[in-house]
């Protein structure tokens, strides 16, 4: 039975929302922190790749089952930037300030309704650093660029990703309904139903 798992990243944003997703579960989430686990070397080309490769490093050295994620924003007027290098959009030492800066200057002039993106999440999950069978999945959550920050919730992108659905940006939406709509939340689903279906010997509950 697994009751505890390292979570692949030092980000608190993230940590704070896998636990809440993962309360349910009776499944307790430990930042690799814990267990002196720097950040992996992210060498993979997708989002996929990368969320595997920290996985397996989070796991070798905490000798815990591992899940990780890679996510980020990919913009259509940008030919998909910033993808996997959303984090780090505005080079070393990048703030989400200055990642949101320079995503505003790159669509300075790009009329609304071009300014369309979607948050990409792949969520990869590794019992043993050597798991020949990890559980992978991703999701995605279309969305525009606003043309200034809106809201103070969440994290990374959030102020400026408009949820047309919603009529606000991530960071204005209240914490259960982003829990419900987000590229992360919708990537949980899916590992929720992988995992019943091919860890079936694995108790949840």
């Amino acid at each position: 039975m697994i009751n505890k798992i390292v979570l692949a990243s030092g980000n608190a944003g993230k940590l704070r929302e896998f636990s809440q997703l993962f309360s349910t579960w009776k499944i307790e989430v430990l930042p690799q922190s814990e267990f002196d686990v720097v950040d992996a070397e992210e060498t993979g080309l997708s989002f996929i790749e990368n969320a595997l490769i920290k996985a397996r490093h989070a796991s070798r050295i905490s000798d815990l089952p591992a899940l990780a994620d890679d996510s980020g924003l990919a913009v259509d007027a940008l030919g998909g930037a910033p993808g996997i290098y959303s984090a780090r959009y505005s080079g070393e030492g990048a703030t989400d300030a200055s990642n949101n800066s320079k995503l505003l200057s790159a669509l300075d002039g790009v009329e609304t309704l071009a300014r369309d993106a979607s948050f990409h999440c792949a969520l990869a999950f590794v019992r043993r650093y050597d798991d020949p069978v990890p559980l992978v999945c991703s999701a995605q959550w279309r969305g525009r660029i606003l043309e200034k920050p809106m809201g103070e919730q969440g994290f990374g992108y959030d102020p400026l990703f408009l949820v047309p659905s919603e009529g606000m940006s991530s960071a204005q939406l209240p914490r259960e309904v982003k829990n419900r709509l987000s590229h992360r939340a919708q990537a949980m689903a899916l590992f929720e139903v992988m995992w019943h279906e091919q860890m079936a010997g694995i108790d949840l509950d």
